[in-house]
């Protein structure tokens, strides 16, 4: 095959643009959205556009390095407000449709975030982080020198530890701030502070009439531990809390119907931990009463597919149609991620689905149409219009020139029956100007999680891959979404079981199918959950030639301490506590594996990520290099959990460079 354009490279992630955010405005004709790029010093640079649907013509509304996301228009559509770092804290300010420069409005020591405004216009909500004695009326800005001593001076103190859940991956070590629901009030410029008690409170909806708010919360004494999220009524008039959930439950992403009556969520009862299937609920306000819709269905609700070009959020649902009747959502289903439609006695429908991601939507009730952010694994993702008569037709032309320059490869998608009966579903990428007759190098690749998904998404690391000359295999072995509650559920309790056999019988199934494969120079990569499985993987088979394992467990003894969610994670996962079975634990901790270990190993691993903590990285690089394995560890400083994502793009791609370095010297 002599291909004329050029293998995808490295660097090429610095020329991605990336899309989300979707919003219909209410002059109707025009959606808004986000663009995120590198800028030439290193940075994501975030900007909001404007597309005319009917013209077809784009305004840029936001410039200058910064990021600037939540771009909301008012509804008599005169003005704006937006986020923006541009202050050098992310505050919230306000332009006016017409022209002229934007004002900010927030000043908040710790910044302002994810406005929305009030049905009349005359007020705008926020979320800002605020300790128990703060003014918000006397809130001001850091400078980024007051902002710099802050951080010496706190190196020169002890931290003081008191609770259960004291940090976060990409957060840190936890202050004492609480997110709060903020409203400002646009002709006495004031604000009002509607929560206040010592937790974290996430705005969903706010009421067609403007009378009620919908957050939800975990009140409970005991949050750190019971890692609920209950849904709440706030009444404006009346500054009436009414807690709408028994306190056993997750819900998010709630909306009030257009006669404030009736809400829609998300949500599930934690049956299987965190393997649970997202469902769908309907709440009657007037007597607290909880109908689920999905309770014939089978499907992830939301969008649970892996990949590593997307950034800002986007809509998944739910969304209530026009006439009340029906509800819009995204769903996670057989490697596609797809928008559906139900009644509320749950008769679900695929509005629009293919092989391809839709990463996001928004919903335009008057013409009963949407914008939908769709991906392939060709394209990084567009804009595309879905009319009532689910005709589709492109908006935006996102990184054209780049795939006119580019090879990407299309995946094969492949199947089998696992040796216990579970069908696999999987993908395979041909080598960049693959020829018949040729053998090449293998690699599989793991996915995190692992309750997540491999699927029909645009995937740079895959693709460069495979633009260096190998075979790519990905799957979603159990305890993968996509497939059904049983299957998701089916690694809990059973890591390196049933899973690894998966694996396992995914490269004999390629070995057997695709003559073209050296099965003497095989490879395994995965990061997080597919750390931990190729750790597992090479300890327990000597067939691969090279590995590369990323943001992994090792020791599922010490995660239980030092990961930021290892105290539930591992009873979720394993059903233990750290006491409960620590010789249960170790049998499927890879470090007690580690003398079998005999592939040449690459460990990477990021300084900060407090997910899957640096340490397990030290362990397994000490033990093995203590065994005179052949071993490297590279340290990303810096680096959290979200490095391969979301990290600084330099690193990122040093860390590609790092792990094609490593599979081109072994395999």
């Amino acid at each position: 095959m002599n291909l004329t354009k050029r293998a995808i490279n490295e660097t090429d992630l610095k020329q991605l643009e990336i899309l989300s955010g979707p919003t219909y405005t209410a002059s109707n004709n025009r959606f808004t959205y986000v663009s995120t790029k590198v800028n030439e010093d290193n940075e994501y640079e975030s900007h909001v556009y404007s597309t005319d649907i009917s013209t077809n013509q784009t305004k840029q509304w936001t410039f200058g390095k910064h990021s600037n996301t939540n771009f909301r228009i008012n509804p008599s559509n005169t003005q704006a407000v937006f986020q923006s770092t541009r202050s050098g804290t992310s505050q919230l300010w306000l332009i006016d449709l017409d022209g002229g420069e934007p004002k900010q409005i927030t000043f908040f020591q710790k910044g302002a975030y994810s406005p929305r405004w009030a049905p009349d216009g005359s007020s705008i909500f926020f979320s800002a982080p605020l300790n128990t004695d703060d003014d918000i009326h006397s809130q001001k800005e850091l400078t980024c020198e007051e902002k710099q001593q802050i951080k010496k001076d706190k190196q020169k103190e002890p931290l003081v530890v008191n609770r259960l859940k004291y940090k976060s991956d990409a957060k840190g070590f936890h202050d004492d701030s609480n997110i709060q629901i903020i409203e400002y009030h646009l002709t006495t410029k004031q604000f009002k502070q509607w929560t206040t008690k010592s937790t974290d409170h996430s705005l969903h909806d706010i009421s067609t009439d403007g009378k009620k708010l919908v957050f939800s919360s975990n009140w409970s004494e005991e949050a750190d531990s019971q890692l609920i999220s209950d849904l709440f009524l706030l009444n404006l008039h009346t500054q009436e809390f009414t807690l709408l959930t028994d306190g056993n439950s997750n819900y998010y992403n709630s909306r009030f119907s257009s006669d404030s009556s009736q809400i829609i969520t998300f949500g599930h009862d934690f049956d299987y931990a965190g393997a649970t299937l997202t469902k769908l609920y309907l709440f009657e306000l007037s007597s607290k009463e909880r109908k689920e819709i999905t309770n014939q269905w089978d499907i992830q609700l939301g969008d649970a597919m892996i990949t590593d070009s997307r950034l800002g959020e986007s809509e998944d649902g739910p969304i209530w149609s026009k006439d009340g009747k029906s509800i819009y959502f995204l769903g996670t289903d057989q490697g596609a991620t797809s928008l559906y439609q139900t009644d509320l006695e749950g008769n679900l429908e695929k509005v629009y689905g293919a092989d391809n991601h839709v990463f996001g939507f928004t919903y335009y009730p008057d013409e009963e149409s949407f914008i939908l952010g769709i991906s392939s694994p060709i394209d990084p993702g567009n804009f595309y219009e879905l009319t009532s008569n689910r005709e589709l037709s492109l908006l935006t032309n996102a990184n054209k020139s780049l795939l006119e320059e580019i090879h990407v490869e299309q995946p094969e998608e492949i199947t089998f029956t696992s040796s216990d009966g579970l069908a696999i579903q999987g993908w395979l990428l041909r080598p960049y100007n693959f020829e018949e007759g040729k053998k090449y190098p293998f690699i599989l690749e793991v996915h995190g999680g692992p309750h997540a998904m491999y699927g029909n998404s645009f995937f740079h690391e895959l693709q460069l891959l495979a633009a260096k000359g190998y075979v790519v295999v990905y799957t979603n072995p159990r305890g993968s979404h996509g497939y059904g509650q049983q299957f998701v559920n089916g690694v809990r309790e059973n890591y390196g079981q049933g899973d690894y056999r998966d694996l396992m019988e995914a490269v004999d199934y390629c070995l057997d199918k695709y003559s073209f494969i050296d099965k003497d120079r095989l490879g395994v990569t995965g990061g997080s959950y597919g750390g931990f499985m190729t750790n597992w993987i090479v300890g327990h088979t000597n067939r691969f030639k090279a590995a590369v394992t990323q943001r992994s467990i090792s020791n599922w003894l010490s995660f239980y301490g030092v990961s930021d969610i290892g105290y539930f994670f591992t009873k979720w996962e394993h059903g233990l506590n750290l006491l409960d079975g620590p010789e249960d634990l170790w049998d499927i901790s890879p470090l007690k594996y580690a003398a079998d270990i005999e592939t040449p190993l690459l460990i990477l691993h990021g300084e900060l990520d407090f997910r899957c903590p640096i340490e397990q990285g030290e362990q397994l690089y000490v033990t093995l290099k203590h065994l005179k394995k052949e071993v490297e560890f590279i340290r990303f400083p810096g680096a959290n959990h979200e490095l391969s994502r979301s990290g600084d793009p330099s690193m990122r791609i040093k860390r590609l460079e790092q792990i094609g370095r490593w599979f081109d010297q072994y395999l």
